[in-house]
């Protein structure tokens, strides 16, 4: 049994995937297995990951179900005490693992870990701006802002996932800041002060450049949160407060691209908090509703939904 499991989900990669593999078995951490999982690839995937026969566990989906299907399925598929991911589009520096597996063997309280990384766009080095600075520790309250764990560069202990459950295959972008909340309520996220990992950004098939509102998803990320009763009284404080202000940036963003109905759903949800003390049973369905769903589900009740 591996000590490490290594999760690369690749859709479409061939070229960057092989890079990604390769880092990995470049690693001077030996004590790890890697699990491929290619989520419905129709270019050359599969022939190109050949050539590294036994040293990989290959499995394919059959049909694009989308990274949070593939990582779920990679966890499932795995062996390793602890669990690490790595996107396909970014890679290792051969150190990696060796840093965050010294850590934890020193540190056994600990059950979550991240390091820093270099970002490319568009084939140059650029630094993150104040705002995407990497805390540690008791990370939830500025995780609420947004995300501030990279898939690619965190170590999570293998029973965590039994705790909080795995990815939330429901949510179409937004999956790792759901995760992350989930685990940062309950556990410290360590950081290791290095740049470990190499993240490459800005190409068309980037998920986040695909989605357009993903304030959508990081709102029902945390109505669900919120709604699950996990929280402090002061996580739940700061969790509704946050989830207004996005409510209304996202809702009138919709106002503003006509989307009518669904812009006064979300404007309407921060006072209908306030009143209720909570988000009220009415509007959860509504929440986790599709677009579509939503403009037909707003247009019976009532644009004000008072």
């Amino acid at each position: 049994m591996p000590e490490v499991s290594v999760i690369i989900p690749t859709y479409n990669r061939s070229d960057r995937v092989v890079r990604a593999v390769q880092s990995v078995l470049d690693q001077s951490f030996k004590d790890l297995e890697i699990v491929v999982v290619d989520d419905g690839s129709t270019d050359d995937t599969e022939e190109r990951l050949v050539p590294y026969g036994n040293s990989i566990k290959y499995m394919r989906q059959s049909a694009n179900r989308g990274v949070s299907s593939a990582r779920n399925k990679g966890i499932e598929n795995s062996s390793g005490t602890w669990i690490a991911f790595l996107d396909s589009d970014d890679y290792w520096l051969k150190d990696k693992l060796r840093f965050q597996m010294e850590f934890l063997h020193r540190t056994p309280e600990a059950v979550a870990c991240q390091t820093e990384e270099i970002w490319i766009r568009r084939g140059r080095r650029v630094n993150p701006k104040k705002i995407h600075k990497k805390p540690s520790g008791d990370i939830f309250q500025r995780s609420l802002r947004l995300c501030l764990v990279s898939p690619s560069s965190i170590i999570l202990k293998r029973s965590l996932f039994d705790e909080i459950g795995l990815f939330d295959e429901t949510l179409e972008a937004a999956e790792d800041y759901d995760l992350w909340l989930r685990i940062s309520c309950k556990h410290p996220i360590h950081l290791i002060d290095r740049d470990l990992v190499v993240k490459e950004g800005g190409h068309e098939d980037q998920l986040s450049r695909k989605q357009i509102g993903i304030d959508r998803f990081r709102i029902r990320a945390i109505a669900k949160l919120i709604n699950s009763g996990v929280l402090s009284s002061d996580q739940a404080t700061a969790a509704l407060e946050e989830l207004a202000i996005k409510c209304r940036i996202y809702g009138n963003g919709c106002m503003r691209r006509g989307r009518q109905q669904e812009g006064y759903f979300y404007l309407s949800l921060p006072e209908a908090i306030k009143k209720e003390g909570g988000i009220p049973q009415s509007h959860l369905h509504f929440l986790f509703s599709s677009r579509n769903d939503l403009e037909n589900l707003v247009d019976k009740v009532g644009k004000g939904f008072s």
